[in-house]
């Protein structure tokens, strides 16, 4: 019994071919209209609506004073057939969507010092040419950073500490080292590099020490064999640079923060400086998505004016 039920219900299934003969029949009114629509011949299509008919059990259409006039049945089933071609459609803009990296969400986590200004830059070229993609962006904490990566809940992040799991992947994306940023006109502007020795006697801003900043320059001074007396302690390279700005003290800070500074700031390069890397990082056990690539490919694109930024030029003076 189950066996012959199963066949019956084969018989009267139908494939995708013959949905779309139906379908096109439907649209057009005619045989040689869905035949045009489709790019075969009629015999072809009235073939195709025969078979139809035969595995269905019942007709499709009549033919009324040499029209063809789709039955009551046909007019139901076309309802059913429209819903599906909406969804299949609905399927080929998203997956044409996903290829062009036009849609989707792209959620993003970085550290302080470069989530403050370089992140939100790269966002807002991103979105020039990715305008319908939604994208979540968070800064946070080294252990909450990869807490989300690992966790799914971000599928990039930009840091300027070193990351080691397993499971992720690091890749670098840029390398720069620290300087001494102060106002304009103090006494360490007439050096060309500055020393830890020369901060002595300066008041310093620098970093909680729970930060990979604050650890970075505490390793130094011990390096060193100096103390380390800091007037305001901070979270983030900004946050120390817009002190310095105030007039609250001098700060080490590294160089790809401060690259496009104000004129109200000079900086010096800092001797023995330990290298800053910034660094990428997503799941390694995964494939990484489309729209992440290009997103890394604007960050990369970021870094290179960053780093290299264009020399403005003089336009020769020509003969009227």
């Amino acid at each position: 019994m189950a066996a012959d039920l199963r066949r019956y219900n084969d018989s009267m299934a139908l494939n995708l071919r013959q949905i779309e003969v139906f379908r096109a029949v439907m649209i057009t009114g005619s045989v040689s209209g869905a035949a045009q629509l489709l790019f075969v011949s009629q015999p072809a299509v009235s073939r195709l609506l025969s078979q139809t008919e035969n595995r269905l059990g019942f007709a499709l259409f009549e033919r009324i004073k040499g029209r063809l006039h789709a039955t009551a049945e046909a007019k139901k089933l076309f309802q059913e057939v429209q819903s599906v071609y909406a969804g299949v459609q609905r399927v080929n803009a998203m997956a044409k969507g996903l290829g062009d990296n036009r849609h989707g969400v792209l959620k993003i986590v970085s550290s302080t010092s470069v989530g403050q200004m370089f992140i939100p830059q790269a966002i807002a070229t991103f979105r020039q040419t990715h305008p319908s993609v939604r994208i979540n962006f968070m800064i946070m904490s080294y252990a909450h950073l990869l807490e989300r990566l690992l966790d799914h809940q971000a599928d990039v992040g930009v840091i300027t500490s070193p990351m080691e799991h397993p499971n992720l992947t690091v890749e670098r994306l840029s390398e720069n080292r620290l300087v001494c940023l102060f106002p304009v006109g103090h006494p360490l502007e007439q050096r060309e590099v500055v020393r830890l020795e020369d901060l002595r006697n300066v008041p310093l801003i620098t970093y909680d020490k729970g930060t990979p900043f604050g650890a970075l320059i505490e390793q130094l001074y011990e390096g060193q064999g100096l103390p380390l007396q800091p007037v305001v302690e901070v979270g983030s390279p900004h946050s120390a640079r817009a002190l310095v700005q105030l007039g609250s003290g001098i700060a080490l800070v590294d160089e790809f923060s401060v690259k496009n500074e104000s004129e109200r700031l000079s900086m010096r390069p800092l001797a023995d400086s330990p290298v800053v890397q910034i660094n990428l990082v997503w799941h390694g056990l995964e494939p990484v998505s489309q729209l992440t690539r290009a997103f890394v490919d604007v960050l990369r694109e970021s870094v290179q004016r960053v780093e290299s930024p264009a020399q403005p030029t003089q336009a020769a003076a020509r003969p009227v």
